[in-house]
């Protein structure tokens, strides 16, 4: 099936097809951004007594529902969508929640559009940020988007200081992936439980100088490590709106289940909260770890990480190869063995339709939209079922 590229309906009509929906089924890409919109969405829909159903998927395909409506969330595709392109599916849900007379949480929004790459205020955030910063519910500090406070050495069962920093997706350092190397970096600074505005931005200027340090680290590496810096602190359930990001985009990967109940619940429990961090946490250092292992190969138009890592983590590794690696605008992560690539781009491209196209070639399934996409083979299976014959093809379509 092919994307398509439309773009993103006025908030208005598609409120009035949600208004009079008597049901309707959400289904969203396996991202952040994508799963913050349909937690708002769901929450605007369980305000006005709508009944409904949501779920993630690699592909989304909105299936035809009787006497309701089906929506898809992160790509264009069917009668109804939120297709994330040119803004974030978190902005266009925003103000689809608040056309159908709910106000809805302007922290979930943010966090979706720094999942989507992007900084609160920018693309269309506006409105979010603006009633975010009134409710009180951000303030701007310095330091490092972390979703928890994490003193080392306490008692609490979130992860430390430290091992949030290896594990956080928002940068690349000389210790992501490594819980002791970030302890060791961090001990000179001496941090106290509870840092004041000094202590967070010599933090922050640890983490900016490590993130674009190193021969390997590409002209993005700056920009890219934007998003870690000077957070907003939220009274959400996680520390910053940017640590709260990069919990939504591990979920949606690792554990959607738990990613589709934390985007619905207004106030997690704290047994909902742990599962997040844990899922986050195990996702984040699995990422960094495979890509410090990867071999890594530059092509004319794509740089390609060869790993051996849970096909859940490619993205991941795949998002901070072309962010911090990639001197070129699609970075791939391969896993050849288990017959996987993750491919994202540093703008819309048609990488989807592209990895569709490559992988019918070789007798594959591919997904994407036009900034993402996924193939899998069999490696074991007919043919030339070969996932280096499928990044070759995709190379070629890019």
């Amino acid at each position: 099936m092919t994307e398509a590229t439309s773009a993103t309906p006025a908030p208005d009509a598609l409120a009035g097809v949600l208004a009079d929906a008597p049901f309707v089924r959400l289904v969203a890409t396996d991202d952040g951004d994508a799963l913050a919109a349909a937690g708002l969405l769901a929450r605007a829909l369980r305000a006005t007594g709508t009944p409904f159903q949501a779920r993630v998927a690699r592909d989304p395909v909105p299936a035809d529902v009787d006497d309701g409506v089906a929506v898809a969330v992160g790509v264009d595709r069917g009668p109804h969508a939120i297709p994330g392109t040119g803004r974030p599916a978190s902005t266009a849900a925003f103000a689809v929640a608040r056309a159908l007379g709910v106000e809805p949480d302007p922290v979930v929004a943010l966090a979706g559009v720094v999942a989507a790459g992007s900084v609160p205020g920018a693309d269309g955030s506006g409105d979010a940020l603006d009633a975010a910063e009134r409710a009180g519910r951000v303030e701007r500090r310095p330091g490092v988007a972390l979703p928890v406070a994490g003193g080392d050495g306490g008692a609490d069962a979130a992860p430390s200081r430290s091992e949030a920093l290896a594990a956080s997706t928002l940068a690349l350092t000389r210790y992501s992936g490594d819980p002791a190397g970030a302890r060791d970096a961090l001990d000179p600074l001496g941090l106290p439980a509870d840092p004041d505005a000094d202590d967070r931005r010599r933090f922050a200027s640890l983490v900016a100088v490590d993130a674009v340090d190193g021969d390997d680290a590409s002209e993005r590496a700056a920009s890219a490590a934007e998003r870690a810096l000077r957070p907003y602190a939220t009274d959400g359930p996680f520390e910053t709106v940017g640590g709260y990001a990069d919990v939504l985009d591990a979920l949606a990967a690792e554990a959607p289940g738990t990613g589709i109940a934390l985007a619905l619940a207004s106030d997690p429990d704290p047994s909902l909260r742990t599962a997040a961090l844990d899922a986050w946490h195990r996702h984040g250092l699995a990422a960094h770890r495979a890509l410090d292992d990867a071999t890594v190969g530059r092509h004319d138009g794509c740089v390609v990480a060869r790993v051996d890592a849970p096909p859940t983590v490619l993205p991941t590794v795949a998002r901070l190869a072309r962010d911090f690696r990639s001197p070129e605008p699609v970075a791939v992560a391969l896993d050849e063995g288990a017959g996987r690539l993750a491919a994202l781009a540093t703008e819309p491209v048609g990488l989807g339709d592209a990895c569709r196209t490559a992988a019918g070639e070789v007798g594959g399934d591919g997904w994407g939209s036009p900034a993402r996409g996924g193939i899998a083979v069999e490696p074991d299976g007919p043919g030339e079922s070969d996932v280096t014959a499928a990044l070759a093809a995709l190379r070629e379509a890019i």
